[in-house]
């Protein structure tokens, strides 16, 4: 059990007192007994808080596999607009090995970031994945380059790219923790959130190309109602298969006010379809009846009325209210705790008080089980 401290910076208003959230988190692992998991890695997390609600080997080494084009896709959206065109090059098509998925891109062909976006995202392309890499790095390496530095920003300390698309490669590794980061990040942008909860898209015509039947449908089952393994509450987020890899995901979904992220990497086939979506579907659900949001402190609540040294008539009784909702993801089991906070005002507050003046600070501290 580890111990978890939420800090919260005060506000001060003349007359009325602010509190203002702000948290540091630091989780604990739940029972990995609790439920069954067929892969050999997995990990669940809370998408609005990094809270880990499972993990199993969630920091081994492991190969990644198309998992990796979720940073990608962040730093094509980063680095450019979703307008602007790039052309296909020789490389970009004839790198990715026999056997891997691509577009059917053409030599010379420009699209738009956004579409190479969707064929990147959604029916898993290599070759679109190359095609973005050149236009923003300037070549594969120099993009990689971009990853690795891009990843160790988000909080990855066991990741290390070499490929924009996970074909593999030894030295091409991650871990489930670092891929939680990278989904929990991504998803925090709209246009990511809605490719990767699309299940069907067509190429339009192009400068190459002049037939719309290049159709392609997501590789994310659980986000498919016709797949036989659909999960209505899937948001996104990305599969990979590597022969090195086997089967992994990044998974997402959203129920009423939680969203949570899947980790599955290592999994096998179970009479031919992967359990990467049942592993998924059993940490949603193990999440969702598990845990929930206990409001500690309402917006606008007073916390308690003051009078500064110095007070005069119109100075004085003043009433410190939360600024913020102080909200808490908690197992069920806990939910009837009654978390006493640690409030610490300035010993030396007196009138008048300014608005904006920081006054102190209320903490949690929180077992995390």
């Amino acid at each position: 059990m580890k111990l978890k401290k939420l800090l919260l910076h005060i506000l001060s208003i003349f007359v009325v007192i602010l509190l203002l959230l702000s948290t540091s988190f630091c989780f604990a692992t739940n029972d990995n007994n609790s439920i069954e998991v067929a892969a050999p890695v997995a990990l669940l997390m809370d998408a609005n808080t990094g809270k880990i609600l499972y993990e199993k080997n969630a920091y081994e080494k492991m190969y990644p596999a198309s998992t990796t084009k979720i940073m990608t896709a962040i730093l094509a959206l980063e680095n450019r607009e979703l307008s602007h065109v790039a052309k296909v090059s020789y490389n970009s098509i004839f790198t990715v090995p026999i056997g891997y998925a691509n577009a059917n891109l053409q030599l010379d062909e420009e699209l738009t970031i956004e579409q190479l976006l969707k064929v990147l995202l959604i029916p898993s392309a290599n070759d679109a994945a190359n095609v973005i890499a050149e236009d923003i790095g300037g070549s594969v390496e120099s993009f990689a380059s971009m990853m690795n530095t891009k990843a160790n920003e988000i909080g990855c300390t066991n990741t290390h790219f070499v490929n924009p698309n996970g074909v593999h490669d030894e030295n091409h590794y991650s871990c489930a923790y670092d891929l939680a980061l990278m989904g929990k990040y991504a998803m925090k942008n709209e246009t990511f959130r809605n490719i990767v909860s699309t299940v069907r898209y067509t190429l339009p015509v192009t400068n190459k190309y002049d037939k719309a039947d290049r159709i392609f449908l997501t590789t994310n089952k659980l986000i498919n109602e016709k797949s036989g393994q659909f999960y209505k509450y899937t948001t996104g987020v990305k599969t990979g298969y590597t022969d090195a890899a086997k089967n992994c995901i990044v998974a997402s979904a959203k129920k009423d006010d939680m969203e949570l992220i899947a980790v599955i990497m290592g999994a096998a086939n179970d009479n031919n379809s992967s359990n990467k979506f049942t592993d998924c579907v059993t940490l949603f659900n193990y999440g969702f009846e598990n845990y929930s949001y206990k409001t500690l402190y309402s917006k606008d609540s007073v916390y308690k009325v003051i009078t500064p040294r110095n007070a005069d008539s119109k100075s004085k009784d003043l009433n410190v209210l939360i600024e913020n909702d102080i909200s808490v993801l908690l197992n069920k089991s806990d939910y009837d705790t009654n978390f006493v906070p640690t409030i610490n005002l300035n010993s030396k507050l007196k009138a008048p008080i300014t608005k904006g003046s920081v006054i102190g600070t209320i903490s949690y501290d929180i077992l995390r089980y």
